[in-house]
């Protein structure tokens, strides 16, 4: 039977990314699974919430499984969804500046893979950051690579788009908090510069880093040390380091509550 002729829309694929949006509540039009799929605790949850939630479930055979996904990451379970929600950037910042707490942010500059994005999403949201600030052009978005990528996390961590990153930052820190870039020419380690502070943490491109308007917003430049050959690491294993480096320095000084704005 060919593939039903509707707008397929947004797509979330993948078992653990389509559990997690229906955990969160994420408004699911339509499952398609495919109909041989070996059942599993995820996938007997996957079906328990639709059923819930009243969301139809198509069981379909490979080909029209494979003409739907747009990744090939879709494990055989796909849902259809309305188009991507993004947070507001004034809801973000306020949020992740009220008082008794110390806002963890995520600048993005330039990120264009969605798998890197969406493993700093994934690493954003274990590490209890605030959310993340990507450019609107000249940067991926959240498509179904990057919920795949994030393991379901982009259903859980704010991202905001603005117009102007540079703009934004000067927000960022007329609102009490401090840039810092990672760049592969810092003047300091990652490990030198206070994160127990209000902080956002700015992270460059795969390719050329952060742009030089950028670059020059930031308040502190750090660096990784690198003892190879190679001189620098992807852009979401850097993001990682410098996330849970924020998770030590925080803990170690008692800052061990729920940093992520939906932990209270």
């Amino acid at each position: 039977m060919p593939p039903r002729r509707e707008r397929i829309g947004h797509t979330i694929e993948g078992r653990r990314a389509v559990l997690e949006a229906l955990r969160a509540g994420t408004s699911v039009e339509r499952l398609y699974v495919f109909e041989t799929s070996e059942r599993g605790p995820q996938f007997n949850e996957i079906l328990e919430r639709a059923s819930a939630l009243s969301i139809e479930v198509v069981f379909a055979g490979r080909r029209e499984i494979e003409q739907r996904a747009r990744t090939k990451r879709h494990q055989g379970v796909i849902a259809t969804a309305p188009d991507p929600h993004y947070a507001s950037f004034d809801d973000l910042v306020a949020a992740a500046t009220m008082p008794g707490r110390s806002a963890l942010i995520v600048v993005l500059d330039g990120i264009e893979d969605p798998h890197n994005f969406g493993a700093i999403a994934r690493t954003a949201d274990a590490a209890g950051a605030d959310g993340l600030v990507i450019a609107e052009r000249r940067a991926v978005g959240i498509t179904p690579g990057a919920v795949s990528a994030s393991a379901g996390a982009l259903e859980h961590v704010s991202v905001a788009r603005v117009v102007n990153l540079a703009r934004a930052m000067d927000r960022l820190r007329d609102s009490g908090l401090w840039i810092v870039g990672l760049d592969g020419g810092g003047t300091q380690l990652h490990t030198e510069v206070d994160l127990n502070v209000p902080t956002a943490l700015v992270v460059g491109s795969e390719g050329a880093g952060m742009s030089r308007l950028v670059r020059e917003k930031c308040d502190f430049l750090v660096r990784l040390p690198m003892f190879g050959a190679v001189e620098s690491l992807n852009a979401s294993v850097a993001a990682s380091i410098m996330l849970y480096e924020a998770v030590r320095q925080r803990m170690g000084a008692g800052l061990n509550k729920p940093l992520n704005s939906q932990g209270g």
